[in-house]
């Protein structure tokens, strides 16, 4: 308010040493502020009205800042202000001042404006005095409530801090609350650093402005003297009320960040059960000292922020555990397979204990062919880990045993049915003979691979397929159908979980759509299109795993494949191997073998006859061009028979024993390799290369 009427203050001629006795005896301090200077010199009344020490005001009046709050200082400011601009002889206000210890208490102000002869104003001449009395009990309620106010945005601050940390799962969660809206500006901090506790040191994880880094303070010691050791050291909270008090107390630090104006700090020791977890500092540049009740609100907020400390560090620790679980059951590197370009890609979605059970692989197999899987074992979790390693081994044994793609995935679906657990497991199995480009797929409840062409186009495969592993032996369904599709020369095959094509809100036919759309416009290189198909997956995010294959056959070459032929001869069905012989000397022809056609021929024979004489069963012959060091033609003849030919020695006039005796001696080279529950006798033939 403004006292018009007011008379004129007058102060001593030796004013401020003998101030007025009659201010002195109502206990009011005086002060003369000049306006050009900008000085306010003010009596020993007036520093014990404010409760500042002489050697504490340096004669500038925004040197009381420290005891008038900010918002009571804009508001005497602007009252000044208008009483300076309309001509006002004087005014009067009432204010707010932070004592010593905390307490805020009322205080009143009386100027008297002087000007000079052209109404310029010169100086201000004023007394300032306690009024606490003098407002009586309406003004102690005022107060009151303002108090109680206070306490409960303090309480608020405390309890929207609080909830905002309910959702940290990481340490840099923590951090961001307590920097964001709802954290440092709440408190009126003007930064934050903390620390946590390593092998009896501290390690610095989150600093102050930008700028304001210590050098050597990113990882300290418990027993230096710094804030944040000391409150560790004591498990005692730190309360800074000045900075004198800060240069004092902590030389090592005060010099490098006098820059910043700070003017306070509360450093909190991070307690959990007893035991310090770190430490956190509170800066502040608009104010000295702390209430109790300010005290008493950074304290309960420092033990919040500890117990969100520890959750946060412990769902880390779970989630590097599940990590390094699931990521020692995944193939810890890929083969080299001739004839192919293969990228393998894996991006864990979850924290915590909640990982999924997807997983790739890559099994060289005999022949030049190629194994690859993918899957994905219901649920997230580390049993879902440890199921998924489990069924990834087996099938992989299964595969390079020599089964049928169709064999592999019924014995691996009968496995998880014996096993311990209740999960199943969808998987899509494609095995490449890369010589030749012919990929046979088998799939169990998997989603459908994606072929890009070499024009850049994509095409869903679609595959008939079968139940999910674990299911189909469950209900007693364990054929699966078994599709065949041809890769030409640089076209890819992509595998990939479910993760890569459901979306929220997106049904599996758009998302196939999407990730076609994807690998279409994607770079030809299988590294940088996996690299791409998974960042694209990381920007989604999403509550699932994801597991990419990318095959890619490699282009033709000086040595590659010119064809490949495949017969089926019945038992008892001598047409079937009269035109099996056939086949096999135009082809040699046809592949520019010529030369050797009749060799070919007859040990091609010689294996088939012994097969369907020896096993009782049908054989499957097959004639295909192998690319690598000279060009060969291969022929093998697979059986049911899990007996392995023996060499015999035969007699003058003996009619037989002499078949393996003739393969040895035509063939280049031959062997033997078991397939699931038979096996397939192989030899290779050197051809000239054609033109």
């Amino acid at each position: 308010m403004v006292d018009r009427g007011a008379s004129a203050l007058s102060l001593p001629d030796d004013w401020p040493a003998h101030p007025d006795p009659i201010l002195a005896l109502n206990r009011m301090g005086s002060f003369e502020w000049d306006l050009d200077s900008g000085l306010m010199q003010m009596d020993a009344q007036a520093h014990e009205v404010f409760d500042v020490r002489p050697e504490e005001y340096d004669g500038r009046p925004e040197t009381l800042s420290l005891r008038v709050p900010a918002i009571e200082g804009i508001r005497l400011d602007t009252l000044v202000s208008h009483a300076l601009k309309d001509g006002s002889e004087n005014y009067g206000a009432y204010f707010r001042i932070r004592c010593r210890d905390g307490s805020l208490r009322w205080t009143h102000t009386q100027g008297y404006i002087r000007r000079d002869g052209t109404g310029r104003p010169r100086r201000i001449i004023g007394i300032v005095r306690d009024a606490t009395q003098e407002l009586g009990e309406s003004a102690a309620r005022r107060e009151q409530a303002a108090q109680d106010e206070a306490r409960r945005q303090q309480t608020n601050v405390v309890q929207i801090t609080t909830a905002a940390l309910a959702h940290a799962r990481t340490v840099q969660d923590v951090i961001d609350v307590l920097k964001d809206s709802h954290g440092l500006t709440h408190l009126g901090a003007t930064s934050l650093v903390m620390g946590l506790v390593e092998a009896g040191r501290i390690r610095l994880v989150a600093e102050g402005p930008e700028g304001s880094f210590v050098p050597g303070t990113m990882i300290t010691r418990i027993d230096e003297q710094y804030p944040m050791s000391e409150v560790v050291r004591t498990l005692a909270p730190r309360f800074i009320e000045s900075p004198e008090d800060f240069a004092e107390s902590y030389p090592l630090l005060w010099p490098h960040i006098t820059d910043l104006k700070i003017t306070s700090a509360a450093y909190l020791p991070l307690i959990v059960q007893a035991r310090p977890i770190g430490a956190m500092g509170l800066l502040y540049n608009d104010r000295r000292g702390f209430s109790s009740e300010e005290r008493n609100v950074l304290v309960a907020l420092g033990s919040s922020i500890a117990q969100s400390l520890q959750r946060a560090m412990f769902y880390e620790q779970e989630k590097d555990l599940a990590q390094g679980l699931q990521q020692a059951m995944l193939p810890r590197s890929i083969p080299n397979v001739p004839g192919a370009d293969i990228a393998v890609r894996y991006r864990s979605a979850s924290l915590g204990r909640d990982i999924g059970g997807d997983w790739y692989d890559v099994i060289p197999l005999p022949g030049g062919r190629v194994g690859a899987v993918i899957g994905d074992v219901q649920g997230h979790d580390t049993h879902a880990a440890a199921v998924m390693g489990q069924l990834r081994i087996v099938l992989r044994a299964y595969a390079a045993e020599g089964h049928t793609p169709a064999t592999v995935m019924a014995r691996a679906s009968v496995f998880l049915h014996e096993l311990d657990t209740d999960r199943f497991a969808t998987c899509l199995y494609a095995e490449a003979d890369l010589s030749t480009g012919v990929v046979q797929l088998v799939r169990a409840g998997h989603i459908d691979p994606v072929i890009r062409q070499n024009d850049g186009t994509c095409r869903r495969q679609p595959v008939e397929g079968g139940l999910p592993l674990g299911l189909s032996a469950l209900f007693g369904r364990i054929e699966y159908p078994v599709d065949t599709v041809e890769l030409d020369p640089g076209q890819t095959l992509v595998l990939c979980t479910d993760g890569l094509v459901e979306q929220p809100g997106v049904d599996l036919d758009e998302g196939m759509h999407t990730l076609m759309e994807l690998i279409r416009s994607g770079p030809d290189d299988v590294r940088d299109l996996a690299d791409r198909l998974i960042d694209v997956a990381e920007e989604r995010g999403g509550d699932d795993d994801v597991a990419l294959l990318a095959l890619r056959r490699r282009g033709p070459g000086p040595q590659q494949s010119g064809g490949r032929l495949q017969h089926h001869v019945a038992p008892g069905d001598p047409e079937a191997l009269t035109e099996a012989r056939h086949m096999i000397r135009a082809a040699v022809r046809a592949w520019g073998g010529g030369e050797r056609a009749d060799e070919v021929e007859l040990v091609a024979d010689e294996l088939i006859t012994n097969a369907l004489i020896h096993t009782e069963g049908a054989a499957i012959v097959t004639l295909r061009v192998l690319s690598g060091p000279g060009r060969r033609l291969r022929a093998e003849v697979e059986d049911s028979s899990s007996a392995l030919p023996r060499r015999r020695e035969a007699g003058e006039s003996g009619v037989s024993g002499r078949g393996l005796l003739l393969v040895d001696r035509l063939a280049d080279v031959w062997g033997v390799e078991a397939r699931g529950g038979g096996k397939c006798v192989w030899c290779e033939f050197l051809v000239p290369e054609r033109d």
